[in-house]
């Protein structure tokens, strides 16, 4: 090839190199674009049967049955809320379902956490088992573990309380899962110089492991919390009086006895209410932790 026809080839290749460029970046918004509208689309399905429920809850019972549905209510009420408050037991069953969630989230953050350090640091005998173990105890269903509990707890008389309620549940296997990851990403250097220091095993794990654990505790206090707050069969199964009974079989009592109203039409308005009460304090704690629940699940399962 003569000098002449290199360079013409050359010149060639140079200006077909902006329009490959310029065709990938197009692609590449593209796939962007694509993917951004993917997310909308399941966001909207995701958060449209909440907004319905809130609207819906705010309508009177006329405008609930209307064929034309509207989004936003037409005439405002609380009526509905007002219902649910005067002819249930609703505030003592939340007073319960917070007692319960709190309490079980605040002692499973603190067994996980210590399962989950000891688990990632200390090479004890038989600790591998003891973790194969753990982890093999999620692909036992909660539905298993029924009968035995009910029994359990009927044998020490602790039915219809808050420890038949919140024991069961502050043994997380996912949270030590989530913590013992989240521990082998912690630099040991750091406990080392703690020891170096004075600092004995109780002090390395309290001053210098745990201020460094917030993120993948946050995680696994949401986790328990929106767990606790939402379990319906055990308490149903444990819980036969107001004294001790939680908001989703509160609920559940009070649609039934609705659906079983004679002589009158089914309302809707009212369990829309009381679902919206039953729903808002998971959402508001899910909300203040979202931070660092997202933060602990991405700093997990680095190591193994």
């Amino acid at each position: 090839m003569s000098p002449s026809e290199a360079a013409a080839v050359s010149a060639r290749g140079a200006a077909a190199r902006p329009a490959r460029g310029a065709a990938g970046i197009l692609r590449r918004r593209g796939a962007a674009a694509f993917l951004y509208a993917l997310e909308l689309a399941a966001v909207v399905i995701a958060v449209a049967p909440i907004l319905w429920m809130i609207s819906t809850s705010l309508k009177p019972e006329g405008q609930i049955l209307s064929a034309v549905p509207h989004w936003i209510p037409q005439t405002w009420t609380l009526e509905n809320f007002r219902q649910v408050l005067a002819k249930y037991a609703f505030l003592r069953w939340t007073a319960n379902s917070v007692v319960v969630a709190v309490v079980a989230t605040a002692v499973a953050v603190a067994l996980d956490a210590m399962a989950g350090y000891a688990l990632a640091r200390f090479a004890f005998p038989g600790s591998g088992l003891i973790y194969s173990v753990i982890i093999s105890m999620l692909l036992v269903p909660i539905q298993v573990t029924v009968i035995p509990l009910f029994v359990l707890f009927a044998q020490v008389r602790m039915l219809d309380t808050f420890q038949a309620l919140i024991l069961p549940t502050t043994a997380n296997v996912t949270g030590v899962f989530l913590m013992r990851q989240f521990f082998l990403n912690i630099p040991a250097e750091l406990e080392e110089a703690a020891r170096i220091d004075g600092a004995g095993d109780l002090q390395v794990f309290s001053r210098v492991v745990l201020p460094l654990s917030r993120p993948a505790m946050a995680a696994v206090a949401a986790l328990t919390f929106v767990s606790s707050w939402n379990n319906f069969l055990w308490p149903l199964i444990a819980t036969s009086s107001d004294r001790a009974r939680t908001l989703p079989v509160g609920i559940a009592q009070y649609m039934g006895a609705q659906a079983g109203t004679s002589g009158s039409a089914p309302a809707f308005g009212p369990p829309l209410a009381s679902a919206v009460m039953a729903t808002a304090p998971a959402l508001i704690a899910f909300f203040l932790l979202q931070r660092y629940f997202t933060e602990g699940i991405t700093t997990t399962g680095i190591k193994g």
